[in-house]
């Protein structure tokens, strides 16, 4: 345990939880919120799960695999008070991803993607107080402005829908999982009452153009 109380799950414990949603961790769009995300253990290994399934189904395509691979980034979301853990996580996660990307797409790889990857990360991976719902300044205490998670849902190929709601809002629709990582049913982003800050579609290598 660290100065600030951080506890670095081992990468056993981490698997054996993951492997109680074993099914979800496959599935592109299936989301996953972690409230202390760290440097992003639990995340990275859900994000390699999810990746190894979807070069095992669209490899042969490399528009496919991109698409998808996309929207699989886009499911998880992490939330952590210390900015340098905040900064490792993103760091990580866009690691993983690129690795997989030049390995499935080779000379098709593109900026534009991988633009769009880190905005989309910047989105998920926040500095905040996932206590107060609030984010935080760079001493990590809390701000005015409420922690905003965007979601990102797969319409029509190419295009990919984006929606902004107030993680108040996303913890009033979903119950609290008793694993560390939290996973969100797929309409849990969702309010019925139509309460969203921003909403657009746009083609997936595009989203970072909308922000």
């Amino acid at each position: 345990m660290s100065l600030h109380g951080e506890v670095f799950t081992n990468e056993r414990e981490v698997n054996a939880m993951l492997d109680l949603v074993k099914p979800e961790c496959l599935r592109p769009d299936s989301r996953f919120l972690e409230p202390a995300c760290g440097d992003g253990n639990f995340l990275c290994a859900i994000l390699e799960r999810k990746l190894k399934e979807v070069r095992r189904k669209y490899k042969s395509s490399v528009r496919d695999y991109e698409y998808y691979s996309v929207i699989t980034l886009g499911s998880l979301y992490g939330v952590d008070i210390m900015s340098d853990n905040v900064e490792a996580c993103r760091r990580h996660l866009f690691k993983i991803w690129d690795k997989q990307y030049k390995s499935v797409c080779k000379s098709d790889c593109t900026d534009e993607t991988r633009e769009a990857i880190k905005f989309i990360i910047s989105r998920n991976i926040v500095c905040g107080n996932a206590l107060t719902l609030m984010c935080v300044d760079e001493n990590g205490n809390d701000t005015d402005e409420p922690i905003i998670f965007s979601e990102w849902s797969p319409v029509m190929k190419p295009m990919v829908q984006r929606q902004d709601f107030t993680f108040e809002e996303i913890l009033r629709k979903s119950q609290s999982n008793e694993t560390e990582a939290k996973l969100l049913n797929e309409n849990d982003l969702y309010d019925p009452e139509g309460h969203f800050i921003a909403r657009y579609t746009t083609h997936y290598k595009k989203i970072q153009k909308n922000g």
